[in-house]
């Protein structure tokens, strides 16, 4: 029994590993998408390497902290869902107790279990407040605490992910004049796209190659789409 709950417990802690991964994933990839189509929509209207860059870093930073701000927002208030809830529960598990040992007897029925074995369970459980409410949250309402911590956490990782990603399609302009470093932008945005998505997959669930082409797929139609404003506004106003 205890070798099972250390190995659940290594379980949860993984998923919350996984969890701040995909916060990161996230981050990354909507920064290098929308920064990419950004800077080619900028380079295809003008032929200056600065204002290419200029505006390629002041997308950088405004969309990261914009991002960081949502991603802090919305895992505060899935927090606050969380919390409410659990007080819901509280007031339940003391008010119609009834009830609530009747829920705790379908979820393991439903299980599987029976007769002797069933009762046994749900004695054991709803004799301790606290199993009886941690139940009730997982069990019933599929709710886990570490899934609503941090959301300071949350958006720092989203934050920093997305600065690190904007900067994949801003990078080759540093070194390469414009038409030069357009092409190279996309390359290199593209191959990066699909290491990200295929890494994705890894931690998440799904084929490799599958999501990997995806992420470039949304890519390259973001980049697409900024280069061709890009250049119909550089043909009207250039």
């Amino acid at each position: 029994m205890k070798k099972a709950l250390e190995k659940h417990n290594q379980e949860r802690r993984q998923g919350l590993s996984r969890s701040n991964i995909r916060d990161f994933i996230l981050g990354f990839q909507d920064g290098l998408v929308n920064t990419l189509g950004l800077v080619l929509g900028v380079a295809s209207a003008v032929q200056s390497t600065k204002i290419v860059l200029i505006s390629g870093l002041v997308t950088t930073f405004a969309e990261s902290v914009s991002m960081a701000a949502v991603a802090y927002t919305s895992t505060k208030a899935a927090h606050q869902f969380y919390e409410s809830e659990l007080e819901r529960e509280k007031r339940e598990i003391k008010d119609i107790p009834q009830m609530e040992v009747e829920e705790i007897r379908v979820i393991y029925h439903k299980k599987g279990f029976r007769g002797k074995q069933l009762e046994s369970i749900v004695k054991k459980i709803t004799s301790n407040k606290k199993l009886w409410l941690d139940t009730m949250m997982a069990e019933e309402l599929r709710l886990f605490p570490e899934d609503y911590e941090k959301p300071v956490k949350s958006g720092l990782v989203v934050g920093t992910s997305a600065v690190v990603g904007s900067l994949v399609p801003v990078f080759p302009f540093f070194f390469l004049p414009v038409k030069s470093g357009m092409i190279f932008a996309l390359v290199f945005s593209i191959v990066v796209l699909f290491i990200v998505g295929a890494f994705k997959a890894k931690v998440t669930i799904g084929n490799w190659k599958k999501s990997g082409l995806e992420m470039v797929v949304v890519g390259t139609v973001a980049a697409l789409v900024g280069y061709f404003v890009g250049s119909l506004l550089g043909a009207v106003y250039g």
